[in-house]
């Protein structure tokens, strides 16, 4: 399609608005190509590696695509999709706005607007990440030998200040739901040495202003004194870390409990303490599916996974899969509205799933027959004979759908 004296101004005014720097942003609309759900693309204006680029987000129907070119590169991909099947465009700078619309096969008009915008936007694309938690104002990050004694991050300890804020990040979300004007009962299954304990208390002390009471539960009684000795130095005085293992700890009216990499069945018996303690939140990053694992090897059911089970690596996945997916469908049977979900990237750590149950309502009896007779389904597909979570709740042959009084 040949250039029209108007569009080839439009185009003009963008290379010119980039000149002067009072470009600030351009949307091309009205898409009538032939490339599928594709309905608008948005440009700006970023700095990457200190260098001008124009970045295109390319909105479709179900997804967004972000590509970043030169500026010259820039220019000539608006030209194209003006030519490939947009029949609107806007630009945007500090000293007028500007629209480009097609009438016709080879008619377009352009009008000019008073400047929408005072102020250019942000185009550094490299910006620091902001941080739930600021290492050089977090005295026990030091402790942890997260940080150095003037507050910088470690070399080697890199990956796990990304983790602890990531996992603040998540567990932020969750917390619009809880009670905020009374103090929250938060107990940590298994907490190791304590640096997602530590993180959570201090977000929810000092960032969040909301008084909590938070236990790390830790079998192990060198990390319990460690743990103790620096809750105490920081005057962490809600902070307190105790001896034990999670089958025998006995916790009651809890707000939040969390187990993160629990091994095997303790996953289970963190999550069974925390339905029997009508936890508001459930929180688990499960680690090992030994149990799931060793029921369906015993249980040798021929079915169509044949093919893919009697490879080791795909049974331990699949026993994983089958594992959680079946935590799921019993902490909704106790009432929970649960997702599973990959919480960390694998280049952090392997042990990236997560279960997030929040406590709603215990569902119908019809409703709760369903689920149990998926677990059923399941169980008999799979060769399983009893998930220990169901055993602990005693469910496991439970035929009315009345449940335990959870």
């Amino acid at each position: 399609m040949p250039h029209t004296k108007q569009r080839t101004a439009f185009i003009a005014s963008i290379e010119q608005s980039l000149l002067d720097e009072t470009f600030v942003k351009l949307t091309l609309t009205h898409y009538k190509g032939n490339e599928p759900a594709l309905k608008n693309v948005y440009v700006k204006k970023v700095i990457i590696k200190e260098q001008d680029k124009l970045s295109f987000t390319c909105r479709f129907k179900t997804r967004d695509i972000v590509k970043n070119y030169s500026i010259n590169e820039g220019i000539l991909t608006i030209l194209d999709y003006l030519n490939s099947g947009f029949k609107g465009a806007n630009l945007f700078t500090l000293s007028y706005d500007l629209q480009l619309e097609q009438l016709a096969e080879q008619e377009w008009k352009t009008r000019k607007l008073k400047a929408s915008h005072t102020s250019l936007p942000d185009a550094t694309h490299d910006r620091t990440k902001k941080r739930h938690l600021e290492a050089n104002a977090s005295v026990y990050l030091h402790d942890l030998h997260i940080t150095s004694a003037d507050g910088l991050v470690l070399k080697n300890a890199q990956d796990k200040y990304k983790q602890i804020n990531h996992y603040i990040e998540l567990v932020s979300t969750l917390l619009n739901d809880l009670p905020k004007d009374k103090e929250l009962k938060v107990v940590d299954m298994g907490s190791g040495k304590g640096y997602l304990t530590f993180a959570l208390y201090d977000y929810l002390q000092h960032k969040l202003h909301i008084t909590a009471h938070v236990t790390g539960v830790e079998y192990r009684q060198d990390l319990v004194k460690l743990c103790n000795d620096i809750a105490i130095k920081n005057k962490f005085n809600g902070l307190h870390f105790a001896q034990g293992s999670i089958e025998e700890y006995e916790c009651n009216n809890v707000n939040i409990l969390i187990a993160l990499h629990a091994c095997d069945t303790a996953t289970d018996d963190a999550i069974y303490k925390g339905i029997m303690a009508k936890a508001d939140l459930i929180v688990v990053a499960p680690c090992c599916h030994k149990q799931i694992r060793n029921e369906i090897e015993q249980g040798k059911k021929q079915n169509d996974l044949d093919f893919i089970l009697r490879h080791g690596i795909y049974l331990e996945r699949e026993a994983e899969m089958i594992t959680d997916s079946l935590r799921a469908l019993i902490l909704e049977y106790a009432g929970y509205r649960t997702k599973v979900f990959e919480f960390i990237s694998e280049a952090h750590t392997p042990k990236n799933i997560m279960i997030v149950a929040e406590r709603k309502q215990r569902p119908k009896p019809a409703d709760a027959l369903r689920i149990l007779q998926k677990i059923k389904n399941a169980k008999s597909y799979f060769g399983i004979h009893a998930h220990h979570l169901e055993k602990r709740l005693g469910i496991e042959s439970n035929e009315s759908g009345n449940a335990a009084d959870f």
